[in-house]
């Protein structure tokens, strides 16, 4: 506890500031890719506090948010089932799909519980031996190895009924893909600390060798976030280029490497579909052919026309960095937490939300 209390300490934060005033001259953007990272930095103010050479940029760090609206069908398509329970985590229940919600769906009747842990549907599929258990795998790394471990676990167990709909996604090809479509300037990324203490830093390598983009592991304290952007900041002034580890006290090089052996064991990759990014190639699982009685599409047919992002919203660009959210027209007026219209207003980790949230009118 003393040493999180040391990374919320002001006079800590003060330092830190000042180090970044004496040490940046070139003007840069960087790129918070997660969600949490977004919310923290609106949160503790730490944009106000930064000179005028560091920009921040937010990313498709939200989870919730990157799921495609073709997905929300065939999630939809699942609900609609008479004999299909779906296990969500909350923050999907409100995305809005092409005519509904899982919210609007549980209102009709629907059977949608929402879930913590993937076990917490697992228990579920024990007990209703006569349903079919559908876990709504939307998440990154950080909670794809539960899944993974859930799945192992049924089929240890000969649960038949428990389902996985996956639609997972691997964060490193985003970057790639942010960066080899040259729409948004980008200097350097400030990564997601929880997501690499499962894969390590080997994977934010080609963002290096191949873009030469530094890369800063930052933990989600204010001054963790402060001491990332320092990292970058020196990289950038001393013509370096490298993935740095800020979080050392969770991360480490080589991650988890029993996490990725579940993952490998279960998953193989797949060409991923992201809102706002399209089809990124190796950046989606698959169950693999052992485990393929367990996948949701195995049991029902969910193909679903091609969706498009609801008239007027603009999450797909807010997700790229292309525009902030009060650069669209629904921010405010259509679109509030209480009412969202797009998913990076339903979500506690989307950009809009944080906007709303922290950003002054």
């Amino acid at each position: 506890m003393k040493y999180v209390d040391e990374y919320r300490d002001p006079e800590l934060a003060e330092g830190v500031v000042s180090a970044i005033r004496e040490k940046s001259r070139t003007p840069v953007r960087f790129m918070e890719v997660c969600g949490t990272h977004t919310v923290a930095i609106f949160r503790s103010g730490l944009k106000e506090l930064l000179p005028e050479t560091v920009t921040l940029i937010s990313g498709p760090g939200c989870p919730v948010c990157v799921t495609a609206p073709e997905d929300i069908d065939r999630v939809i398509m699942l609900c609609r089932q008479p004999e299909v329970t779906v296990a969500t985590f909350g923050d999907l229940m409100r995305v809005p799909g092409s005519d509904s919600s899982l919210h609007q769906e549980k209102a009709r009747g629907a059977d949608v519980r929402m879930v913590y842990a993937s076990f917490d549907a697992l228990e579920l599929a024990r007990k209703h031996k006569d349903r079919m258990i559908v876990m709504l795998g939307i998440g990154f790394e950080t909670t794809i190895p539960t899944i993974a471990a859930a799945l192992h676990q049924a089929r240890q167990e000969g649960l038949e009924n428990f389902l996985v709909f996956s639609a997972h996604k691997l964060l490193p090809p985003a970057l790639d893909a942010l960066l080899s479509a040259e729409e948004v300037h980008i200097d350097g990324f400030l990564c997601p600390g929880h997501v690499t203490t499962i894969i390590g830093t080997n994977p934010y390598q080609k963002v290096v060798n191949r873009y030469g983009k530094p890369c800063a592991i930052s933990g989600f304290e204010p001054v963790d976030i402060l001491q990332s952007l320092y990292i970058l900041i020196s990289q950038i002034e001393e013509a370096r280029c490298e993935v740095e580890i800020q979080y050392t006290r969770a991360v480490r090089p080589e991650g988890n490497p029993r996490a990725r052996e579940m993952m490998d064991e279960v998953f193989e990759h797949a060409e991923g579909l992201w809102r706002g990014l399209g089809p990124i190639p190796q950046s989606g699982l698959m169950l693999r052919e052992k485990y393929r009685a367990h996948a949701a599409e195995s049991h029902y047919d969910l193909t679903v026309p091609p969706a498009g992002e609801m008239p007027g919203c603009r999450c797909g660009e807010v997700l790229r960095g292309v525009c902030t959210p009060p650069e669209c027209d629904l921010f405010r007026k259509r679109c509030t937490p209480t009412d969202p219209y797009g998913p990076c207003m339903v979500s506690s980790e989307g950009t809009c939300a944080a906007y709303f949230k922290y950003h002054p009118e």
